[in-house]
């Protein structure tokens, strides 16, 4: 009798996990997605902040910079005021919720160095690809950054010997073949100047993208994704200030005076409101972007939050196109089936669609 209501009370306790575990899975991939909706508005946010105020008059037919400058600097500074503002609000969250002094500590510890390596590789170099993609290219060559989930599957397959099962690879070329889909409907007719730099620039953030997830892996099993997400702002901050810049200005030949004026001008446009609102979403997206990967996987983490090659030109129409009315962003029928088609390679690649009905995952 007592084998009996012992074996009964081990059967409950495993149905209980089970539950808990599936509650707290589906969950995490609503934060996942959440991750992936947040980039799309961080994305149209920093889109309009550098098409409106100083911003237009310097990327203007009658810009007073040189070429380098508009082709490099801008959309460097650009990035560096939007992690500045993201920083502030992931600071600001730490003060609220008491973590400012864990964030201290955490800098200090291996997973917090691994998250500053992750940051300078994810922060400076891919998010200013990104911004420099998207301000050369336009929305269309969003999806191409969208590859960082196949680049990411690669890397740790590479890196960390992990295993590619069939669906992924099937995800992965689903990914490939949606990424030539927009490169061919983007160079169809007449190539937009900046285009080829912008799908470059794209790829480099789809790289830089895939190896933060796969280095980042570690360090974000062991930090809370609030004071991960602060640390990788911070780091990005500081990176893009005091070193990016600086080496862009001397460069181009006008130096840190170039620099400091440009800063100063930006931060007190206008705009720099605009900057604010996507800075938040920067802190939204990464923050959730880091819990999803610790509640579902970093795996599906990642593609949830690659979805945003979806939303990322579907806000910028909303916001750019629609309600502000500027012309070019409309997107070809072409250009937004591949966004789809890459969300649905994203999701095979790292869900079994069967498992997933079910309330699993493999």
């Amino acid at each position: 009798m007592e084998e009996v209501v012992s074996n009964g009370s081990i059967n409950r306790a495993d149905l209980a996990k089970k539950k808990l575990d599936s509650t707290y899975f589906k969950k995490g991939i609503k934060v996942g997605i959440y991750s992936g909706v947040t980039y799309g508005l961080y994305t149209a946010f920093v889109t309009t902040a550098t098409t409106y105020g100083v911003w237009a008059g310097w990327y203007g037919e009658k810009s007073p910079l040189s070429a380098m400058a508009v082709a490099f600097i801008l959309g460097t500074l650009a990035t560096g005021i939007n992690d500045l503002l993201s920083a502030f609000w992931a600071i600001a969250n730490a003060l609220i919720k008491g973590k400012f002094e864990d964030f201290i500590k955490t800098v200090k510890t291996k997973p917090g160095l691994i998250m500053i390596f992750a940051a300078i590789v994810g922060a400076p170099i891919a998010g200013v690809a990104y911004v420099l993609a998207i301000v050369a290219g336009g929305p269309v060559v969003i999806p191409i950054a969208g590859l960082n989930v196949s680049i990411g599957a690669i890397l740790g397959r590479v890196i960390f010997k992990q295993k590619l099962s069939p669906r992924m690879i099937f995800g992965i070329l689903i990914c490939f073949i949606a990424s030539a889909i927009i490169g061919v409907s983007g160079l169809s007719g007449e190539i937009k100047p900046g285009m080829i730099l912008g799908m470059i620039m794209a790829f480099i953030a789809a790289f830089g993208w895939g190896l933060e997830g796969t280095i980042a892996g570690f360090g974000t099993a062991m930090i809370d994704s609030e004071i991960g997400i602060a640390i990788r702002q911070t780091t990005s901050t500081i990176f893009n200030f005091l070193i990016v810049l600086p080496i862009l200005g001397i460069i181009e030949g006008s130096g840190v005076s170039l620099i400091a004026s440009l800063t100063t001008t930006a931060l007190t446009d206008k705009t720099v409101l605009i900057f604010l609102i996507s800075g938040l979403f920067t802190f939204l997206t990464f923050n959730t972007w880091y819990k999803g990967n610790s509640m579902c996987g970093t795996a599906l983490g990642m593609a949830l939050n690659g979805t945003y090659a979806f939303f990322g030109p579907f806000f910028c129409w909303i916001i750019l196109g629609v309600i502000l009315k500027n012309p070019g962003y409309e997107l070809a029928p072409t250009t937004w089936f591949a966004s789809l088609l890459m969300a649905f390679g994203i999701f095979i690649m790292s869900v079994n669609p069967l498992d997933y009905i079910k309330g699993g995952n493999k």
